[in-house]
């Protein structure tokens, strides 16, 4: 690619970004300056009722997993594990609505981030606690994984105006893993704990350490797992 082609493509990009800025400040204006009752739930999109879908399941998972701790009935697990990947199904629907009704917006925009939190950060981090992923190391690596997966949403959200997209609004790509990809671990979680491989039983069992520094092994698959959401070097293709 020669010098004068990577210059307008730059050009190209700051002003798609300039003009998606434009667009958002005006849009959060208009927000800001309408102070009537209900004024939030009134400039809801349908694409954002779809995304508070998505943190419900997330919420709902949550509360779940710690029913499951308290009774140890393996109903609540499992519905606690099932609501991940319906959380994910309306993560996907939201986006491809926003775009079809070309009501894409920064109040949605945020609304995805926290919601995506909630449902493939802290549910997933909670349902391993539950499943006996609960000394104190093992609960440092599970805080970092869920902080890794605040970096990674606030860096999307942040850059998300320059990174190249297609007509439609869609970026071209992620940069790091996407924060949903967590829910690769809890399929592995709900295959262990339909064969018994949970709270005493998990693979790589308990290691030792002084002063009662103790962890799983298994746990470490999280900490990987935030690494690679706030790298940069990653570019996941956006299907």
């Amino acid at each position: 690619m020669s010098k004068r082609s990577k210059v307008e493509k730059v050009e190209k990009v700051e002003k798609v970004a300039k003009s998606n800025v434009k667009n958002m400040n005006e849009e959060l204006k208009q927000f800001v300056d309408d102070d009537k009752h209900f004024s939030l739930v009134r400039n809801f999109h349908l694409a954002d009722i779809i995304t508070l879908a998505n943190g419900a399941c997330g919420s709902s998972s949550i509360f779940l997993s710690i029913q499951y701790m308290i009774t140890k009935d393996k109903n609540f697990l499992w519905m606690s594990l099932l609501l991940m990947p319906l959380g994910m199904m309306f993560d996907l629907f939201d986006g491809k609505v926003a775009r079809w009704r070309r009501t894409a917006s920064t109040l949605g925009q945020e609304l995805d981030s926290l919601a995506d939190l909630i449902s493939f950060g802290v549910a997933p981090a909670v349902c391993a606690f539950a499943v006996g992923m609960r000394t104190f190391l093992d609960s440092i690596v599970l805080v970092v994984f869920i902080s890794c997966g605040i970096a990674r949403l606030a860096r999307y959200n942040a850059t998300v105006a320059s990174l190249p997209k297609d007509k439609s609004g869609k970026v071209h790509y992620f940069e790091g893993t996407p924060i949903p990809t967590t829910l690769c671990i809890m399929a592995l979680v709900a295959y262990l704990a339909n064969n018994g491989y949970i709270e005493d039983n998990l693979p790589g069992g308990i290691i030792k350490l002084p002063i009662n520094f103790d962890f799983h092994p298994f746990v470490l698959l999280f900490g990987l797992m935030g690494i690679t959401m706030v790298s940069k070097t990653i570019k996941i293709p956006k299907i």
